[in-house]
């Protein structure tokens, strides 16, 4: 019997030190440096976010990786999507999956998704820093881009659909002429061997057709947004809120409004593939980013493993009907610690998020 869902964790690679990240914040500094250094920032707030089952790790160690592997295994999760960070030809935090490429270990599904975003200080109190921008010079870097993926493609952990690699980029809407980009990959793909690519792009834009762009298909998320401009007309929440500004306290949405909101998504994008292509879940366990943006940050209130487990199961009724080997359900976030995402056990929590995805992707008899 197949599996209600191909379930895929979203894996972030920034925790080991890299150049960059020394001459921008530190000498050593990780994504365990903002999640370490996290206080509470009112009475009851869950921070610092501690490490349990897999410690602070270092993901040079090929140990640390490993033991990743078995823990997502053991509770259903099929492969992780490594965040793949491509600048023009220039390269940053790649050691990690190119030493799982390289090594052949762990045996371990996987598949990329281009975080092709600008990197700013916005998360650290500094927005108009920028760190590296995002360019696409034109087909020549397409090609290159194509050239440095091509080893990954053709291994045999890659994950696939229908044969064809499967690929996201997570702001397809910034791809300069995606139509002629996503033809040449894939021209390129069936020049190297492939029967093709499966080209996915993160969007809650209703009216962005993957379709018209050259995807195959969309990621649909739950979407947590900044702290909402309040009307003046409304001057009881425009003082709280001025207040809370004030006393540096960060935005709060309910978990339950969050994903009842995209209960009303899946419906419209997934539910039945009523725009004539298939949108993918991504599903948001608990978001506190605080470690990283102070008083400037999001946290989702009331966020509990039964309440994800609701959520998970939305989710999977949506896509119910489609082919299994279609069903891929991504899982925001395996290790984003300091957004306080990570379904990485931790000293609270212990298992809890992932025995909520065990209980609905991979049920014991």
């Amino acid at each position: 019997m197949s599996p209600p869902a191909r379930a895929i964790a979203l894996y972030l690679p920034q925790f080991h030190p890299v150049p960059e990240n020394d001459e921008w914040w530190g000498k050593g500094f990780t994504e365990w440096t903002n999640t370490a250094k996290a206080k509470p920032l009112f009475r009851g707030h869950y921070q610092p976010h501690v490490p349990a089952d897999l410690g602070f790790y270092d993901l040079r160690l090929p140990e640390s990786r490993a033991a990743q592997a078995e823990l997502a295994r053991r509770y259903g999760v099929e492969g992780f999507c490594y965040y793949h960070y491509w600048f023009a030809g220039r390269r940053i935090l790649e050691r990690p999956f190119n030493e799982v490429l390289a090594s052949g270990a762990p045996d371990f599904p996987f598949c990329l998704c281009w975080a092709n975003e600008t990197w700013s200080g916005i998360w650290h109190g500094a927005p108009n820093r920028i760190l590296i921008e995002q360019t696409y010079p034109g087909e020549a870097d397409h090609r290159a881009h194509f050239a440095a993926l091509l080893p990954a493609f053709r291994d045999p952990r890659y994950m696939r659909v229908d044969g064809r690699p499967i690929f996201l980029l997570y702001k397809p809407e910034k791809l300069p002429d995606a139509r002629a980009a996503t033809a040449l990959w894939r021209r390129l793909a069936v020049e190297a061997g492939l029967p093709g690519l499966h080209l996915l792009g993160f969007c809650n834009i209703a009216a962005w057709n993957p379709l018209e762009h050259g995807f195959d298909g969309k990621v649909v998320a739950p979407l947590v947004g900044s702290r909402p401009w309040i009307s003046r007309r409304r001057p009881l929440a425009w003082l709280r809120q001025r207040r809370d500004i004030k006393r540096g306290l960060p935005t709060f949405h309910p978990y339950e409004t969050i994903t009842g909101a995209f209960a009303e998504v899946l419906n419209r994008e997934v539910r039945g593939d009523a725009a004539g292509y298939r949108a993918h879940p991504c599903v948001l366990h608990a978001w506190d980013n605080t470690p990283r943006s102070g008083g400037n940050g999001v946290i989702l209130d009331g966020a509990t493993p039964e309440r994800f487990g609701r959520h998970l199961r939305d989710a999977l009724g949506a896509i119910a009907h489609q082919p299994p080997e279609h069903r891929l359900l991504f899982l925001k976030s395996w290790n984003e610690w300091a957004e306080g995402n990570h379904l990485e056990p931790d000293l609270r929590d212990g298992h809890a998020w992932l025995r909520a995805v065990q209980a609905e992707i991979a049920p014991g008899p």
